[in-house]
């Protein structure tokens, strides 16, 4: 029994005392082959390592969900978590099983780190809710990311009333020693009045102070919710060129930060990149000030950022270089003839980017468009901006899913019509048409276009059996590289020989299934993981299964940014296949146990919306 514990990891770790402890709490198990270890609702009262033979672990409804071998574990989440058996796990030929008791199994945990991270759930190391934060200390490159406003929240707001004088709300501010004032009628913000405002509308304009501060107030100011993250607000600040952004929860002010409230909580970080990008002139200069995006991107990695976090971060600069280029292009071709909204799609509308995205972007326009009169400027400003995005190293599309491309450059009504027509007619390319723009988000010009189209689309889209039913069948074409006997299936030849796509055979799967859920609820979140949590709530999919799926995607990002960190440390351009030998066992096992949760869920989806028709 010694002789196995120290031939496998993690216990080869563990000192000679704690080696011998932990044999003599052992207790040893034989089971003849068909023989149940546990029944899905069972109580598990051990961790059960396999000396010799084989298990099988199958969900309820009888569909195997993997083998575990010699040196394998089971029953390590139910005794985790202190529930009941989720699945059911048999006896595939004679076994002997090495019983380690629960209690033993969670001390070990809680004494020596190598074992509680050889045996933490895939994502567990990072809270479901948020996304990581740094270590302690670090103000370095991660230190907006895992932080939201609500930390930076420490007092109630000063606010006046928009009845108040303008004399009034001067006294205010002077006597709380702030230089803004958020205007508040019925708990609900109306407006701001800042100091600057004061100086140029009032004193300059030699304005009666004892007029109504709504008077001089701007009106709607731009707010935020304290659960976005500072980098977030750091980048709204620097988009609208303003100083002060209110802080609402729950639609209630809780508070205002300001610049200098993000600059004391930052070190270097995206949103000074964010701020270069939005003073440059051309395209060349957008991709100059994005330089150090690579590297900053292999730091957060190394400190221990979560993919959430990260492909927020980088998908924020791409917005701010899209919105940068809208800016130059508007003022070459002076204004738009009609109102727009600039729409990213796929990776960047889920904020989901890496270090290597092309561009999939189009373009709303207002129903007052006419072709003849503006669809000139509007073809000149599209052709702009795409090629901008392009210089600045956001490469062409190559199915041309582009704004400069006229079939995606169209009036409100006629995306409606275009949207309306796949989901009516869901044949295999208007399917893959519409799993790309079914990810959608407004990042510059009249944002409501964009919402408005999406309100619509998921009004018809929910619900609708028939086109989620084929909607399944066209995930289904992204499979978990798993093979029967849990192992890894590696691509089998060409370029990429021997080695596993994590994008498209690991976490394309997820992120189909969860626009799936949220279609089928008319759920408006586009972010993958956000897709999930929401339809854990509105019930498309189980708690359980969002959670599961959210730790598989947590955790397959991860796998894949710490992949693109070497080749970014290493000088080679990053790609998303991964070679089995650069993971650790750790690693593999847990990669395993993911790509086994997706494939369970994708077999769920069959069956929820096809019927178990494949």
């Amino acid at each position: 029994m010694r002789g196995l514990l120290l031939s496998r990891p993690p216990f080869d770790g563990l000192p000679a005392a704690e080696l011998d402890g932990l044999a003599a709490a052992i207790a040893v198990r034989r089971l003849p082959a068909g023989a149940v270890l546990v029944e899905p609702g069972g109580t598990v009262t051990a961790v059960s390592l396999v000396a010799a033979g084989a298990l099988e672990v199958q969900a309820p409804s009888g569909e195997l969900l993997s083998r575990r071998g010699e040196g394998e574990a089971a029953g390590v989440q139910a005794v985790l978590e202190g529930a009941p058996a989720g699945n059911r796990i048999t006896a595939l030929e004679d076994t002997l099983l090495y019983d380690i008791p629960a209690a033993e199994f969670r001390r070990l945990r809680a004494t020596h780190p190598a074992v509680a991270r050889f045996f933490a759930p895939p994502g567990s190391e990072r809270r479901r809710d948020t996304p990581a934060a740094p270590p302690a200390g670090w103000d370095g490159p991660a230190g907006l990311l895992g932080r939201r406003l609500a930390d930076l929240i420490r007092r109630e707001p000063v606010v006046v009333a928009p009845e108040a004088s303008i004399a009034e709300a001067a006294r205010r501010m002077r006597q709380a020693d702030i230089s803004c004032l958020p205007v508040v009628a019925a708990d609900r913000l109306v407006g701001i009045v800042t100091d600057r405002d004061l100086r140029n509308r009032v004193l300059a304009a030699g304005l009666d102070p004892s007029l109504p501060v709504s008077a001089v107030m701007t009106p709607e100011p731009t707010r935020v919710e304290d659960t976005a993250l500072l980098f977030e607000a750091q980048i709204l600040l620097a988009r609208h060129r303003i100083h002060h952004l209110p802080v609402l929860r729950g639609g209630r002010l809780v508070g205002v930060v300001t610049g200098t409230d993000l600059l004391r909580a930052q070190g270097r970080s995206f949103a000074f990149l964010a701020t270069d990008v939005g003073t440059r002139e051309d395209a060349a200069g957008i991709a100059d000030a994005l330089r150090p995006l690579p590297q900053l991107v292999h730091d957060l990695v190394q400190t221990g950022a979560s993919a959430y976090g990260i492909g927020h971060a980088v998908s924020a600069l791409t917005d701010a270089a899209t919105l940068r280029l809208v800016e130059l292009a508007e003022r070459r071709l002076g204004p738009p003839p009609v109102p727009y909204a600039w729409m990213a799609l796929g990776s960047q509308a889920r904020q989901e980017q890496t270090v290597r995205s092309d561009q999939d972007n189009a373009l709303v326009i207002d129903d007052a468009y006419d072709p003849a009169a503006h669809g000139d400027w509007f073809a000149r400003f599209a052709a702009l901006v795409c090629e901008g995005l392009a210089a600045a190293g956001y490469e062409l599309c190559p199915g041309d899913m582009m704004a400069r491309n006229p079939a995606w450059r169209m009036p409100l009504a006629a995306w409606k019509e275009t949207f309306g027509r796949w989901i009516g007619m869901p044949e295999p390319e208007a399917l893959m048409k519409a799993s790309v723009f079914f990810d959608m988000r407004a990042v510059a010009g009249h944002a409501p276009l964009v919402e408005e189209l999406q309100r619509t689309v998921l009004a018809v889209a929910r619900g609708n059996r028939l086109f989620l039913g084929h909607m399944t069948g066209a995930a289904m074409t992204h499979r978990p590289p798993l093979g029967f006997f849990r192992n890894l299936v590696l691509i089998p030849g060409g370029e990429h020989r021997h080695s596993l796509d994590m994008k498209h055979a690991g976490l394309v799967p997820i992120v189909d299934l969860a626009r799936l859920y949220a279609l089928d609820a008319g759920l408006p979140p586009v972010n993958s993981r956000d897709r999930l949590v929401a339809a854990g709530e509105a019930g498309t999919v189980s708690a359980s299964g969002a959670h599961d799926l959210i730790d598989a995607l947590d955790f397959l990002g991860l796998v894949r940014l710490r992949h693109q960190a070497r080749l970014l440390a290493a000088g080679r351009p990053p790609d998303n296949y991964v070679l089995p030998e650069e993971l650790s066992p750790f690693d593999r096992g847990h990669l395993k146990d993911a790509f086994a949760v997706v494939k369970s869920m994708q077999a769920a989806a069959l069956a929820a919306y096809r019927g178990g028709r494949g």
